[in-house]
């Protein structure tokens, strides 16, 4: 019998909430909860990134890099981690590598200890720079696989895919399940390949989902194939399309030979705090809290069910969701089996919507035709060529194979001298990068955060009650209810041989 500890990535901060309730979590209810997350010992706390930043400034009147500082302040003995969209960073494009190199230094500045770097794609030249910027800090950085099913994806193109992260001189690799996909007999046999491949002394990772009732047991067969560590999230915020519970996880490795050296009374304070708290989220919270093993044959998250609904809906075909549930393989198909992660499901999800509303394919999005020209990346299986011939022919630009960020300019003076003529920038590197980000959103709250934080127990947030949060890997709308965008969509429509500019904004 095994004697291993199986150490834990603790969610509760960040990824929890942003799958269960739209990442409202205000920051006066996470405080109470860090005396005991930093003293449990967990081996990190995910605590920012993904759509937290976005959150903080466009409902809470928070200011992240604060957020990120308080943290570091009331948990000095843990590692606090980050999820970083590699050269998006944590928006939904491509910046150039100085902002990419500024951004990442910041964030290790202000308390940042663990980078997981990710790309949509899983294009490795995305990531990089990211992932050198954090060497050069001396922080963690994690190199990171986005697992996703396709007749592309074999078990030895994820390995590849580790050994060229590990060549990037990353610490440990991570095997990031956005949907709830990855079955216990893939974990095993993924983890196990790894190991045999590149070390086994390379240190494994596993982050899923709870959404599809399988990943608990693929936990278990990870830890059985040489997983190191692991993503849970605290009973009170797991399950539904978030993940399992921590408690579970622990109680399950009971007499296996495993450990967790976490302290569980700890771990059930935290339980009971959250347990107070998750009442007055009832307005965000979502609605789904039980299995969807439909994901398995669909490979269409929840979530993006819900905003391809919504958008049915705005359109008048909200009868018409079977026709795009069938569309969107289709299209993934021909966009070369991108996994379905921000912003790769949104664009993808978009298209399959107006294929059904207009005819396959008669309109084209400015994002997909960029998806189709590489743009945003290479992907695993070749484009259909019908499809990039109409992407070219719309959007008056060829394909690319060179790395997308190779294309851009230095842009950091541009986006300093924008920020600080903005009423409220304090004119800090962080402020300046705040708008890099959020460019529509950030000029609001430079002129409120003076007026501190936005909560619900203090000033709630008006949004549509519904099931606000996506689920993990589904098109995430960064903090926004269900189904609506957070940033102005620009699309050029062409119908009828006429080309359209059509912006789609965000409610507020």
């Amino acid at each position: 019998m095994p004697d291993k500890t199986i150490q834990i990535t603790e969610l509760i901060l960040r990824d929890a909430h942003q799958s269960l309730m739209a990442t409202r979590m205000a920051m006066e209810d996470l405080i109470p909860a860090c005396e005991d997350l930093d003293n449990a010992g967990f081996w990190s706390l995910e605590c920012w990134g993904g759509a937290t930043f976005d959150s903080c400034i466009r409902f809470l009147n928070e200011d992240p890099w604060e957020r990120l500082r308080t943290f570091r302040k009331l948990m000095p003995k843990s590692r606090l981690q980050m999820l970083l969209r590699g050269q998006n960073l944590l928006g939904y494009r491509h910046y150039e590598d100085g902002v990419v190199e500024r951004f990442v230094e910041k964030a290790a500045e202000n308390g940042m200890d663990v980078f997981r770097v990710f790309d949509a794609l899983n294009d490795i030249r995305n990531l990089r720079t990211a992932l050198k910027a954090v060497r050069k800090t001396g922080k963690h950085a994690q190199g990171t696989i986005c697992y996703t099913i396709s007749p592309e994806h074999q078990i030895t193109v994820f390995v590849e895919q580790a050994e060229q992260l590990l060549e990037l001189g990353c610490d440990s690799i991570c095997i990031k399940d956005m949907a709830g996909l990855l079955k216990p007999a893939p974990a095993y046999a993924l983890v196990k390949a790894i190991k045999e491949t590149c070390g086994q002394d390379i240190r494994i990772h596993v982050h899923t989902h709870a959404t599809t009732g399988v990943t608990l047991v693929s936990l278990m067969k990870a830890i059985e194939a040489g997983a190191d560590a692991v993503d849970t999230a605290i009973s009170s915020m797991s399950l539904g399309p978030g993940h399992n519970p921590t408690e579970a996880l622990m109680e399950m490795l009971e007499n296996t030979g495993y450990n967790t050296q976490v302290d569980m009374e700890r771990v059930l304070r935290v339980k009971a705090h959250f347990d107070k708290i998750r009442p007055r989220y009832g307005e965000f919270l979502t609605n789904f809290t039980g299995v969807e093993t439909e994901i398995f044959k669909s490979q269409i998250p929840g979530g993006m069910i819900s905003n391809m609904e919504s958008q049915l809906k705005q359109q008048g075909a909200g009868d018409r969701v079977k026709e795009v549930l069938a569309e969107v393989p289709l299209v993934r198909k021909d966009a070369g089996y991108p996994p379905l992660v921000t912003p790769s499901s949104q664009i993808v999800g978009t298209q399959a919507v107006l294929n059904v509303l207009m005819g396959r394919y008669k309109v084209i999005t400015g994002e997909f035709a960029d998806l189709m020209l590489g743009y945003y990346g290479a992907t695993i299986g070749m484009k259909n060529p019908e499809v990039v011939a109409k992407a070219v022919a719309q959007s008056k630009k060829k394909p690319i194979t060179q790395r997308p960020a190779d294309l851009l300019n230095p842009e950091w003076d541009q986006l300093r001298a924008s920020a600080i003529a903005l009423e409220g920038c304090n004119g800090s590197d962080e402020d300046v990068l705040t708008y890099a980000m959020f460019p529509q959103v950030a000029p609001k709250f430079f002129k409120t955060r003076h007026e501190g934080p936005k909560n619900v127990s203090k000033d709630p947030v008006k949004a549509k009650p519904a099931a606000a949060a996506a689920p993990a890997g589904a098109p995430k709308t960064n903090g926004a209810a269900k189904g609506q965008l957070t940033e102005p969509v620009k699309y050029v429509v062409t119908y009828a041989g006429k080309s359209h500019n059509v912006t789609v904004a965000p409610a507020e």
